[in-house]
């Protein structure tokens, strides 16, 4: 299993509290709390001739210790008879999951969510899972994805169920599957990737015969929709310690199925020789980019989804543009352009929405716009484009790029900080001087009209931006100015 060295301390000290004993003593408490919550909702189905559980995220988090944020249960009864119950229980209800044999409902602030027992099966040729109903917590629990999730505890006597001992494998910090890993993932392809999101979320290890499986059944992940892959996908970079889970979907050839351009990179050896490859170079600058996201009230509250996506798919364009250069060289031209290109293709095929794929390839096309700040030194109007073009992404871009410089030469690394500590600077002044954050000519397009006397048309286009230009090289200018010289300008071009 691939793992990084910083958090191997902390992974190890938590292995050694890990006991089965120490486990079930954490989750005492938080039971006890779950079944004040649900009071009533276990004694309804029970008089009804029913089953009901906590089941599956919710048990494995309380035994570590974790927030408990969905309350999911487990059922004999079928939807329809769960409705009707939880109907009477709580507040108000919704059947939106019918089709998978849940139902929804809310009691005050307290949200449940009740699926019929069941297993999921895909057809070679499908996209979609095969829905069939179970008629014990036992074989419901037996299908599930691992075994830290094939736990429960039946309401509302609090008895706890683990037939594959998942809490046996919580305390061992390992991911494995209730039935073999081969039957498992072809059930559900899925749950490859989810290893590696729980890989990421938990920080456990993988099984050997599971990353065997996973590598073997790599290709059947083909069949699952681009919405699934790409939910997996971002629960994992959101994760406390994505690279984890990245690693892994590289390693056992996933990412070759669902992101081909990161092990592409791997291939790749930077144009300074700093790295073994670029692939271990953008792990790196992910990971510095987690570490300068912000707090709630910071500018980049993390964990900040575009953020991690730029920072791990910045270099893709390197494959692409390579070139050896005389003297043994490789350069990669233009790979931020065609880097941009190759990731709105790619997290659009992911089905991501047009603003995380806008926001992404624009950060990855301008993450190299700072180099050369240092030596050639910029203008003013060098720096106000600067902060037009990444506008509302400036606070991203800053971060992306300082995560960039993974150099080993301490000198050089203080020398790039230097550098963008002055920009940054730089930019902070023009801002309070400038308004830098609403940057724009002193004339709107009404008031070119007027000046001119036109009607709205493609003139009154190139009119605000050569005044656009002006106000980028020039600084603010006044109105009276600004009038002069677009009346000037509109002479010249007769």
């Amino acid at each position: 299993m691939p793992s990084t060295s910083r958090d191997d301390l902390a992974r190890a000290r938590a292995a050694s509290e890990r006991t089965p004993a120490h486990l079930m003593r954490t989750a005492l408490d938080v039971f006890a709390e779950v079944a004040g919550e649900l009071a009533g909702l276990g004694d309804a189905f029970v008089a009804a001739g029913h089953e009901i559980a906590l089941v599956g995220g919710p048990v494995r988090d309380a035994f570590l210790g974790r927030a408990i944020t969905d309350l999911d249960l487990t059922t004999s009864a079928r939807p329809e008879e769960s409705e009707r119950i939880l109907a009477r229980w709580g507040d108000a209800t919704w059947d939106i999951g019918r089709a998978f044999g849940t139902i929804g409902a809310r009691r005050g602030d307290v949200v449940v969510e009740v699926t019929t027992y069941r297993s999921e099966t895909y057809d070679p040729a499908s996209r979609k899972p095969e829905v069939a109903y179970g008629d014990t917590l036992e074989g419901d629990l037996v299908r599930r994805d691992f075994r830290v999730n094939a736990m429960a505890v039946r309401l509302p006597d609090l008895t706890f169920v683990d037939p594959c001992g998942g809490l046996a494998d919580l305390a061992e910090g390992v991911l494995r599957t209730p039935s073999t890993p081969e039957r498992s993932f072809t059930d559900d392809p899925l749950r490859m990737m989810r290893a590696a999101r729980f890989s990421a979320q938990l920080g456990f290890d993988v099984a050997p015969e599971v990353m065997t499986a996973m590598s073997a059944l790599a290709d059947r992940l083909a069949i699952v929709s681009a919405e699934r892959v790409q939910a997996e996908l971002v629960k994992t970079l959101l994760a406390p310690n994505p690279r984890r889970g990245i690693e892994l979907l590289v390693e056992t050839g996933l990412a070759a199925v669902v992101l081909p351009e990161l092990p592409a990179m791997q291939l790749e050896i930077d144009e300074h020789h700093r790295h073994k490859d670029v692939y271990a170079h953008s792990l790196t600058v992910l990971d510095q980019a987690i570490d300068l996201e912000t707090g709630p009230d910071g500018p980049v509250p993390g964990p900040d989804l575009v953020l991690r996506l730029a920072a791990l798919l910045h270099d893709i364009g390197k494959p692409a543009t390579r070139r050896n250069e005389p003297g043994g060289r490789v350069s990669f031209h233009h790979h931020e352009i065609v880097g941009a290109k190759l990731a709105r293709k790619r997290l659009k095929a992911l089905a991501f929405d047009k603003a995380t794929v806008s926001d992404v390839s624009e950060l990855i096309a301008l993450h190299l716009r700072f180099h050369g700040y240092g030596d050639a030194g910029w203008t003013d109007s060098a720096v106000r484009r600067y902060v037009t073009d990444a506008g509302p992404l400036l606070e991203r871009l800053h971060r992306l790029t300082r995560a960039d410089c993974t150099t080993r030469n301490r000198r050089k690394a203080d020398r790039l900080s230097h550098a963008y500590d002055d920009l940054e600077e730089r930019i902070a002044a023009l801002a309070e001087a400038e308004s830098l954050a609403a940057l724009r000519p002193a004339l709107d397009g009404r008031e070119i009209m007027a000046v001119l006397g036109l009607r709205p048309g493609p003139e009154v286009g190139e009119a605000y931006r050569y005044l656009m230009e002006l106000r980028l090289d020039e600084g603010e200018l006044s109105r009276e100015d600004a009038e002069a010289r677009l009346r000037a300008w509109w002479a010249e071009r007769g």
